[in-house]
């Protein structure tokens, strides 16, 4: 019915209205409706024509004149993104290879290095820890608070054979009081490390002793804070506690190395403790297999991969699997240890990081969780 039409249409008797409303504000509905849509078409009509005739006039536009933003061929630009001078390009460029050029920087201190213990008379291996505030270089010139064992971020290696009496002496010389949990192992109750539950914390000044026997079977643990641990552990109170080698039939391990992952406090995105360029690299020889132990103290999930060399996963959580698989990215949850063989069969230096960008990289060039394995011929 046409506008026109609904206006000639006389009213109904009264009698044969509807009961509610009026039909004639229906009909004058009908009328906005039809015309609502009859300018949409309009609009979209004389928008397509528009769009011709620039079509017309300027040809197959997007060679002839791209946009101020285009990037250069081969090369995508997010929508949006502001453009980049040539100038501004160079200056980019100049400062993430200024960066990468300066691995690996040489920086104060060094992390995760394995500590020899004092055997006792009755053949107890003993460990001496001291926690206590630090000045951390993580990277070279920036130096952050930091809290640690025995002067070093991640604190040291300690490593056991199945069956030993261990015996941890921690010396808590910090102005806050501690306590160390030894993750993953498997410990009487008493030496689980958790103030008001399993002792009482170590107050500053104080001594606690954690004896046990280091369970029969290989395991990869750590040990950390777990007093105040959501500021101790992100500011450096972590490190690796090993007991034997992990099973690996017919593999002759050439080295074994902590990788430990950390990714808040004062220390932020880091292995065993440095941002690149400070991280160390693993430099391996052509054909060897390298056992390495990844440990996340980090409140982040980090997927690992190494460039050009598969992973093996030979163990989770310190626990062998019985069908090792190969990855070339790794995703290690806070908590837990994975580790992997790697066996160098490609001469080069392949880049290894967090495969969660911001982790790794930004527009000054690569920082944080950022190393390489160096297979040399």
């Amino acid at each position: 019915m046409t506008a026109a039409q609904v206006a000639l249409t006389p009213p109904l008797p009264k009698s044969s209205r509807p009961p509610q409303g009026d039909s004639r504000d229906v009909a004058t509905l009908v009328v906005f409706v039809l015309a609502a849509v009859s300018l949409v078409v309009s609009v979209v009509a004389v928008g397509f024509g528009i769009r011709a005739v620039d079509k017309s006039e300027t040809g197959s536009s997007s060679a002839a004149s791209p946009p101020r933003n285009a990037s250069p061929a081969g090369h995508s630009m997010a929508a949006g993104a502001p453009a980049m001078t040539a100038a501004e390009v160079e200056e980019m460029d100049g400062a993430m290879a200024a960066v990468t050029k300066k691995f690996p920087a040489a920086t104060k201190g060094a992390g995760a290095q394995d500590l020899a213990p004092t055997v006792l008379p009755n053949g107890t291996r003993q460990f001496e820890l001291t926690t206590s505030e630090v000045s951390w270089e993580v990277e070279p010139g920036r130096f952050v608070d930091a809290m640690a064992y025995n002067g070093t971020v991640p604190g040291p290696t300690l490593r056991v054979e199945p069956g030993d009496q261990v015996r941890i002496l921690v010396k808590n010389a910090m102005a806050q009081s501690t306590a160390v949990h030894i993750h993953g192992i498997e410990i009487p109750n008493a030496m689980d490390g958790v103030p008001d539950i399993t002792q009482p914390p170590i107050k500053p000044g104080g001594t606690f002793a954690y004896e046990f026997t280091a369970q029969n079977s290989p395991a990869v643990g750590m040990y950390h804070s777990h007093h105040n641990s959501a500021e101790q552990v992100p500011d450096g109170l972590a490190g690796a506690f090993l007991i034997g080698r992990l099973p690996t039939p017919g593999v002759e391990i050439a080295s074994e190395q902590v990788m430990m992952l950390n990714d808040a406090g004062s220390i932020g995105f880091s292995l065993n403790g440095k941002s690149f360029p400070a991280t160390a690299p693993v430099s391996v020889k052509l054909g060897d297999w390298v056992l390495i132990h990844y440990l996340n103290e980090g409140i982040m999930a980090h997927p690992m991969h190494l460039h050009g060399l598969p992973q093996l996963v030979v163990a989770k959580d310190g626990f062998p699997l019985d069908q090792p698989y190969r990855a070339d990215t790794v995703n290690v949850s806070p908590g837990e240890r994975y580790s992997i063989l790697v066996q160098a069969t490609e001469p080069g230096v392949w880049a290894w990081h967090c495969h969660i960008l911001p982790h790794a990289e930004r527009s000054t060039g690569m920082f944080g969780m950022v190393t390489v394995m160096i297979v040399e011929p």
